[in-house]
């Protein structure tokens, strides 16, 4: 969605393609995106921004099935867990329904795509959301929010390269856990396959705290968020084999889809 929110909502798919062209990637992560939501004009929005980037796969994998905020409730059986390029019209007999969650768009070949539930926390805490002021200038009001159920998707590619991408709690100590979850199974994915990981995301920790006391690093320090004064760093690159001199970190770009500034690197 545009920041500050407008009721445009071709507007606003526009917007993300062209923001895809100024991150200029060849894969790339993203968190609260909607899969075939009234709000968002009833798309997919991975699937609009792989087109946008020219990535052939793509995946979404949804968190909540409907709107947060508004009426949502968990992904049952019946439904798809990871909705692809390849299986996004048949989905193996699964019902494709509205949902909202995260996603990968790859140039890279992937070979696999693999998911992992998270939980959520059973209470939820007051958020800093951006806001339109009377001046029309762009602020922040605190809401009430309730957590809702967190997921991480992986991207296993054909250049030897894990990709998973999160979205965690906002909750202390809930994030941790997934955290720490999502670390084993980036092992575990590791040895399967044969490769190297990265972690990224939001993962609403402050800065250094999602590499503390492991084997990860993180290759960003820079703050992210709110995207109009980013105070706090909320979103990461993780590696736990990449050195220094393998990888370059680039220049942030302005999206102005985002309350959030995307990170970039370049690995060698």
């Amino acid at each position: 969605m545009a920041i500050p929110p407008t009721n445009d909502v071709l507007g606003d798919q526009l917007l993300l393609g062209q923001a895809m062209l100024k991150i200029n990637a060849d894969v790339i992560g993203v968190q609260e995106v909607d899969e075939k939501l009234e709000r968002s004009g009833e798309i997919s929005q991975v699937r609009l921004l792989a087109e946008s980037m020219g990535a052939a796969d793509w995946a979404f994998a949804p968190s909540v099935i409907g709107t947060p905020g508004f009426k949502w409730r968990a992904v049952n059986s019946s439904e798809a867990e990871i909705v692809t390029n390849k299986n996004s019209h048949t989905n193996d007999g699964a019902e494709l329904v509205g949902g909202y969650g995260i996603g990968i768009a790859s140039k890279v070949a992937v070979k696999h795509w693999d998911r992992i539930d998270l939980g959520r926390s059973v209470i939820g805490m007051p958020l800093i959301i951006p806001a339109e002021g009377k001046d029309g200038k762009q602020k922040a009001k605190p809401i009430y929010v309730a957590d809702e159920p967190r997921v991480a998707l992986a991207a296993t590619l054909e250049n030897g390269w894990t990709v998973i991408n999160t979205h965690l709690s906002f909750v202390p100590f809930v994030n941790l856990y997934q955290l720490r979850k999502i670390k084993l199974w980036a092992k575990k994915l590791g040895k399967q396959y044969g490769t190297q990981v990265l972690i990224i995301g939001d993962l609403n920790l402050p800065k250094g705290i999602p590499a503390l006391g492991s084997s990860w690093n993180s290759l960003i320090t820079q703050n992210t968020y709110p995207s109009w004064g980013a105070k706090i760093q909320f979103d990461y690159i993780l590696s736990n084999s990449l050195k220094t001199d393998q990888y370059e970190v680039l220049d942030t770009v302005a999206t102005g889809i985002s309350d959030h500034l995307p990170i970039r690197v370049r690995i060698s």
